[in-house]
């Protein structure tokens, strides 16, 4: 059999070359707590300081002892990665914490189902299933109800029971068409699923549809279920959408004798999906106010909350959930990132019990979520962040707190450079002023089309030796997203760093901004 060669550059290959354009096409080799390394030309290690931190999915840095250990040991004794269909008791272990921890944080007495996935937009996408699964049995009971109505008013009048409205239809059947007619034309109506403008839900075939970023969402809008955005900074528009999509089913009842129709409530919103603090969208916290509008207009409605906490929760913002802070509690949360440690590819959708259809189970499967590897570690993550009375929780306030700090110090340096400092605990953003009319072509260039933040990270790691990444849908917003175990003299390096980028952007100096001179 003749052998064949490996052909570089075609594995995402646009992605290389842009990667290579902007200075971040950097092999790392090994890694460990807030430090990634690469090799120099001269094959000695070169230590990165990792700020990004596996886009927030490191809350114990990279290659944590005690997570490396739970692993090998899983391997050196052959643990049955996939024994699918099986009893799974760590998995039962880990749904009972996160049960457990949501409850305390939000004070309810319910507790919630647990279910397991492998990332987070693959959890998201059980959120909406699950969402519309519940949404069509309520349907498929409204109908059945409403069916025996009219079999009842139509036994009544045939009995002489009842008679028809004045005024009205003169044959009962004629009025059952009708009112069927106009019941099947709303019922033919398709979900409809609310989330935010600047909203990042993932980019599978149903959660880029609940992506605010057009340019990720719109090539695929025939693929999936509806969206409407509601605008954050404005609580009022949650109650005056939902009424634009409120819906109702016509009811034949006897009331006193008379036949009468009466408009019943028809589901039509399935879900109402956010993000305490949007993380692809520049770092956007949720004000208290917008939560409260949230959850009182879906609880009059009828309408489940998700609660995105895949970027912001497990601890990051310095409580578990980041929702908890602002006194939000959801019908379903949604986690992943840090619950795998930086290991294990893992998330988990949890359903308040109230809601949790057990159909599900029937509809629903996967064959890598809930294995033998990723579930013990997931569990080592949860009793490391409970372990000490939540001293992983102080952590991340305290070290999230001095970070902002020296973030608000380059603000105060720079302000005509900084815009704002935005966040909580370890999940921070620094937004640039707006370069689009700069006097130099590169930044201009790279403002106008969204990517300058790129050019500035580049910056950072070939100039400082600092890794970060701008926000997906907000180019001008660096992230930080650093570990628990962030420590002073990382923090001043980082600053220093942002200081000189700012310094770039203020002189306008594109030549040190690419490498191209002093």
């Amino acid at each position: 059999m003749n052998s064949v060669s490996a052909e570089p550059g075609i594995s995402e290959p646009y992605l290389l070359g842009f990667l290579t354009s902007v200075g971040l096409d950097v092999e790392y080799t090994r890694a460990e707590g807030n430090t990634l390394f690469f090799r120099g030309d001269d094959g000695e290690e070169v230590p990165v300081l990792d700020a990004a931190g596996g886009y927030g999915s490191l809350i114990f840095g990279h290659n944590h002892p005690e997570l490396v250990a739970r692993a090998r040991r899983l391997l050196d004794e052959g643990a049955p990665v996939n024994a699918q269909f099986s009893r799974n008791s760590c998995a039962q272990e880990v749904a009972a914490l996160l049960s457990g921890i949501v409850r305390r944080e939000t004070g309810s007495s319910e507790a919630y189902a647990a279910i397991f996935a492998n990332s987070g937009a693959e959890a998201i996408e059980a959120a909406v299933k699950h969402a519309e699964l519940d949404r069509v049995l309520q349907v498929q009971a409204l109908v059945a109800e409403l069916a025996e109505h009219t079999a009842a008013a139509r036994a009544a009048v045939e009995a002489g029971e009842a008679v028809l409205p004045a005024g009205g239809h003169e044959d009962f059947e004629a009025l059952v068409e009708e009112v069927s007619r106009a019941n099947a034309e709303v019922g033919a109506r398709p979900p409809v699923f609310l989330t935010l403008e600047g909203s990042f839900h993932g980019k599978l075939v149903g959660s880029v549809q609940l992506t605010h970023n057009a340019a990720y969402r719109t090539p695929f809008t025939a693929l999936a279920n509806r969206a409407r955005f509601v605008p954050l900074d404005r609580p009022g528009a949650v109650g005056e959408i939902i009424a634009e999509e409120s819906a109702a089913l016509r009811d034949i009842v006897v009331r006193d004798g008379v036949v009468t129709v009466v408009e019943r409530p028809f589901p039509l919103v399935a879900a109402f999906l956010l993000e305490p603090i949007q993380g692809e969208g520049g770092i956007v916290p949720l004000t208290r106010e917008f939560a409260t509008a949230v959850r009182r207009e879906c609880d009059a409605a009828g309408i489940p909350v998700v609660i995105d906490e895949i970027q912001s929760g497990m601890g990051r913002t310095g409580a578990f959930l980041a929702s908890s802070l602002i006194g939000l509690r959801g019908d379903y949360y949604v986690l992943a990132k840090s619950l795998g440690g930086g290991l294990a590819k893992t998330s988990a959708m949890l359903v308040r019990s109230g809601r949790y259809r057990n159909e599900f189970e029937l509809v629903h499967s996967s064959t890598f979520a809930k294995d033998g590897f990723s579930t013990p570690i997931a569990l080592k993550v949860l009793e490391m962040l409970e372990a000490d009375g939540g001293r992983a929780y102080g952590l991340a306030r305290e070290r999230g707190a001095r970070l902002a700090e020296a973030l608000e110090g380059v603000r105060a340096d720079f302000p005509d450079v900084v815009k704002e400092v935005r966040g909580k605990g370890l999940m921070l953003g620094l937004e640039f002023h707006d370069q689009s009319e700069s006097s130099s072509e590169v930044v201009r260039d790279g403002a106008r089309s969204g990517l300058l933040g790129y050019t500035l990270s580049g910056y950072l790691l070939r100039e400082h030796r600092v890794r970060t990444f701008p926000t997906a849908s907000a180019g001008n917003t660096l992230r930080f997203a650093p570990s628990i175990h962030l420590t002073d003299g990382e923090i001043e390096r980082l600053a220093d760093a942002l200081r000189a980028v700012a310094s770039v952007l203020r002189d306008q100096d594109e030549k040190r901004l690419t490498g191209g001179g002093a």
